[in-house]
């Protein structure tokens, strides 16, 4: 298996199909005005599939498909069926924010897809209004309910930030409960766009745990995290759920994951400035073998630890000035795939 400087293995994609969005989430894209990927630069479906097949063959086992708002993109149903019976793909997931969830369950489960996480971070539609400029709740809530029974292992994740929902852990905790799905805390973290970051509005993991401590009673840590991104928990009562501590307990000596854009940039780290452009070789007549080449080259060289290099920052300010993100939208979180 291919492994970089740190023995870190090449294993797990996240391949966005889009980086157009239909939220404006504030941790995301608070700025008012955006600069899309030209259209004729996006992967066609096809090219998507070859730059998989690369990846595939060198290791990566897990991909997850992400956006922007991965079900924006036209027949992504059709995506998910090309993909799901790719020899030595273990696992093919997708994150939505679930707008669009509920028409679309059904044909993601019966393409092929293994495995669906949502993104909500509130139960209040006054709260959700604010935090992604429209009120959509009620269509992220029926998503939910119709895709809970047809993909087990549904997985919430939620963005706790400080005075903005913040009180609702508890109340997330019973409604993922009671959809039989797990929760997932994630640390509001400072990359791409999230240009109103500061480290007041950080609710930590131990933040985290206390909280729910105090409702529930003790909190049982569960092992066989590897190169996963949540450390799991458990009550009393047998309810998980998992806390994503990437900003003040980064777990990149044991990240594996790397993220290719819509339009065929390569990412080895979240924080990474710069990627590598794997459309242009693609679309310039580049073999398999002559792709496989780069990219193994590539994650071979690899030491990124940028979450670990951000904890040090001494003065932590938002990571992208706006100026730098309207030059260049790959900066951006929603186009990346986060």
């Amino acid at each position: 298996m291919l492994s970089d400087r740190l023995g870190r293995p090449l294993r797990n994609l996240r391949l966005s199909v889009t980086d157009r969005c239909n939220l404006r989430c504030s941790y995301c894209m608070p700025e008012e005005d955006y600069v899309w990927l030209p259209r004729q630069d996006v992967l066609t479906f096809e090219e998507t599939e070859t730059l998989a097949d690369v990846f595939l063959g060198l290791g990566v086992d897990k991909i997850r498909l992400t956006g922007g708002e991965p079900l924006l993109r036209r027949d992504v149903s059709q995506l998910v069926r090309r993909l799901a019976g790719r020899p030595g793909l273990r696992d093919l997931a997708m994150t939505t924010n679930g707008v669009l969830l509920a028409p679309l369950a059904t044909s993601l489960r019966d393409a092929g897809l293994h495995r669906l996480t949502v993104s909500l971070d509130t139960l209040r539609h006054d709260r959700f209004r604010d935090l992604a400029r429209f009120d959509e709740l009620s269509r992220v809530l029926e998503g939910i309910r119709v895709a809970a029974p047809i993909f087990e292992g549904l997985k919430l994740d939620m963005v706790v930030i400080r005075g903005v929902n913040d009180d609702e852990l508890t109340s997330m905790l019973d409604f993922a409960r009671e959809h039989h799905a797990e929760l997932r805390f994630i640390e509001y973290m400072d990359v791409g766009g999230a240009t109103g970051w500061s480290w007041s509005s950080v609710v930590s993991r131990a933040d985290i745990l206390q909280t729910i401590e105090r409702r529930h009673g003790a909190v049982e840590p569960l092992g066989g995290r590897d190169a996963a991104p949540a450390e799991r928990f458990r009550l009393a009562d047998g309810t998980t759920f998992g806390i994503i501590a990437s900003t003040t307990a980064p777990f990149c000596r044991d990240c594996d994951r790397s993220r290719l854009t819509a339009d065929g940039l390569w990412y080895q780290c979240l924080y990474a400035t710069t990627g590598i452009d794997l459309r242009s070789q693609l679309r310039a007549g580049a073999s398999a073998g002559q792709l496989t080449a780069i990219v193994a080259e590539a994650w071979a060289a690899r030491a990124d630890r940028g979450a670990e290099h951000r904890l040090q920052a001494r003065d932590r300010a938002p990571l992208i000035p706006v100026d730098s993100l309207r030059r260049d939208p790959h900066l951006e979180m929603h186009t990346r795939g986060g």
